[in-house]
């Protein structure tokens, strides 16, 4: 019995160790500079927006702080900090939208957050998540870029 399981553990360890398979299309240099683990992967923080707790009624102060709001998302998507952001649909656990910012730690993403007037005053709130994804997903802001036909 001693003889199969060490049998038999022997093979999955093989498996383990011998069963991975390299990437013929791995850019060393370019997961150098993604900041890539071995399985091309990074940490990011994932951030869910959601209703904040001003219920102020003022448009022109709304309108304010949501234009401040799109400005900082462009400046951080610039500065490459911000890699995703977008809104939700209506739902009903008052989430606004998304962002994936391009930092490592919480503290990092509290920090770029502190910029977003509609955060700022409270107009939303923010919910912060470590997130594991494809170091290559800031490749996507190019490609992004070129495909919306309107601006806001």
């Amino acid at each position: 019995m001693n003889r199969l399981f060490l049998l038999v553990l022997f093979g999955f360890l093989s498996l383990c160790v011998f069963g991975q398979t390299p990437n013929s299309n791995y850019d060393e240099e370019l997961a150098k500079e993604l900041g890539a683990d071995d399985y091309g992967m990074k940490k990011y923080i994932f951030v869910i927006l959601k209703t904040g707790t001003n219920k102020t009624e003022d448009k022109a102060f709304i309108d304010s702080c949501f234009a401040g709001h799109l400005s900082n998302i462009k400046r951080l998507v610039e500065e490459q900090k911000l890699i995703v952001a977008g809104p939700f649909f209506e739902n009903e656990k008052d989430y606004r939208g998304l962002f994936i910012l391009n930092v490592d730690t919480k503290e990092k993403a509290i920090e770029i957050l502190k910029s977003d007037p509609a955060i700022k005053e409270d107009l939303l709130s923010s919910e912060l998540f470590e997130w594991y994804g494809s170091a290559a997903l800031p490749l996507y802001l190019e490609a992004s870029d070129k495909v919306w036909k309107i601006g806001y």
